[in-house]
């Protein structure tokens, strides 16, 4: 009699639950089981599991291993956790540029296998050269305008001055800036772009100018400009346009036509070309100095990462990163070799591993060439995601020793560097078309759908 109530038992369980339904659960039910049964706890907002439903539930756990499991059911809704602490888990909507660290690594490693001297490696880096520029649709852009870009404003400070550019880069589009200039001009000086980052304020904040007047008083032309529909770029277009994916395109061809036009002006000297940018102007400096081979010397800041490709849509949102069968930021910086690098990482953000990791490829890469000293790592383990006083210093003796700048120009009668005789301007005084965007050319884009018919 035993023998058949055990049978019932297992004949109403199958009933519930068989392959008919696809052994189908609501999501809520599977995480609540998963708490259960490993004594974990997972923490999530509802709308992300919200009317969701999980296929094979309970095929997908794995005995003892509450990771694995987790991975198997989340997967399938495009769904990722990140550790928290002890037996705390936090549940997030797939962050389709990120890896784990450790994923990160395997990558670099698998990459490494590709190419082993110069000959190999420089195939490589053609093959993804190629395909970042049709996947940016570089190739397929009208012609730069023959207008003459639109200049403001002249300040003159201690040792520099300032002026508010705005550069027409396509038909009606404008990218708008901050020109920064030696009092001395009469020599051949060094050009340096500035990309701004996802940073508050934008190039209007303190430390964007402190460096941009640093690198002019050093001797050099610098110019600080907007990410595509931030500051005055967003005059011409809503700020969440920012967040589209064309808005990488943008950027990358606002950097080469400024740097066009930055170069034709009087004693830039085309030999000494230098970018250098903080978190999504880090990703920018990159990628402009693996596309573009008139820059002759890149300094990335908190962005060098094997397992995050920037997580803003203008930073990634093209798929460069799936170019070649798959690449990350560290090759993508790797292909600026044998060219000059300084790499700026620190201990609070995604950079925290560049020294065990990331910096060691990019070394290799520079010793097909017989380079490894011109590429160099300076990591701040106890600070985090800025381009703080720390790392701007840096940048200031890395660009004084390759540039053959004079650093005394910025040091103090100690000979520590010293930014104190830099002006820090107020927003109005950095605006090119006026505090209300009134002085905006009549035959501005002021619609991203009319962006987009320039860009097809």
């Amino acid at each position: 009699m035993g023998v058949i109530v055990l049978l019932l038992g297992c004949s109403l369980t199958a009933s519930a639950q068989t392959s008919d339904d696809q052994f189908k659960k609501p999501l809520k039910e599977v995480i609540d089981e998963i708490e259960s049964r490993y004594a974990v706890k997972i923490r999530y907002p509802e709308e992300l599991i919200k009317d969701k439903f999980v296929t094979y539930a309970d095929w997908r756990f794995r005995p003892g291993d509450v990771e694995k499991t987790m991975t198997n059911i989340l997967a399938s809704q495009d769904i990722t956790f990140a550790k928290e602490g002890d037996k705390k888990y936090k549940l997030q909507a797939f962050q389709y540029h990120l890896k784990t660290p450790d994923e990160g690594k395997q990558q670099l490693d698998y990459l490494a296998t590709l190419y082993t001297d110069v000959t190999s490696w420089e195939k490589r880096k053609a093959e993804l050269k190629t395909c970042m520029w049709e996947a940016l649709k570089l190739s397929h852009l009208p012609a730069k305008p023959n207008s003459q870009p639109i200049i403001t404003n002249k300040r003159t400070y201690d040792g520099y001055t300032v002026e508010n550019v705005a550069i027409e880069t396509l038909p009606g589009l404008y990218v708008t800036g901050s020109l920064y200039k030696p009092l001395n001009t009469k020599v051949l000086m060094p050009v340096i772009l500035n990309p701004d980052g996802h940073f508050g304020d934008g190039r209007y904040r303190a430390d964007a100018q402190y460096r941009c007047a640093m690198q002019a008083r050093l001797g050099a032309i610098a110019f600080s400009y907007d990410l595509f529909a931030w500051g005055e770029s967003a005059l011409q277009f809503k700020s969440e346009d920012h967040r589209k994916s064309l808005a990488q395109t943008i950027q990358i061809l606002n950097g080469m036509r400024s740097l066009d036009w930055l170069l034709t002006l009087k004693n830039a000297d085309p030999k000494r070309v230098a970018i250098s940018g903080g978190s999504g102007g880090g990703s920018q400096t990159m990628l402009l100095t693996a596309l573009d081979d008139r820059i002759t010397l890149s300094v990335p800041v908190v962005m060098l990462s094997a397992y995050h490709s920037g997580g803003c849509p203008c930073e990634s949102g093209m798929g460069v990163h799936l170019c070649g069968s798959g690449t990350n930021n560290v090759e993508i910086a790797a292909m600026a070799a044998p060219r000059p690098q300084l790499a700026i990482s620190d201990g609070k953000d995604w950079t925290q591993h560049v020294p065990d990791t990331e910096f060691p490829f990019l070394q290799r890469i520079y010793g097909f060439y017989g380079k490894t000293g011109v590429v160099k790592n300076v990591h701040l383990p106890q600070e985090g995601h800025d381009y703080g006083v720390n790392k701007r210093l840096a940048l200031y003796d890395f660009l004084a020793k390759n540039f053959a700048l004079d650093i005394r120009n910025v040091q103090d009668k100690s000979g520590s560097i010293d930014e104190s005789k830099c002006t820090i301007e107020k927003y109005p005084e950095m605006y090119v078309f006026g505090e209300k965007g009134e002085n905006l050319p009549a035959t501005a884009i002021r619609k991203f759908e009319d962006l987009e018919k320039l860009v097809q």
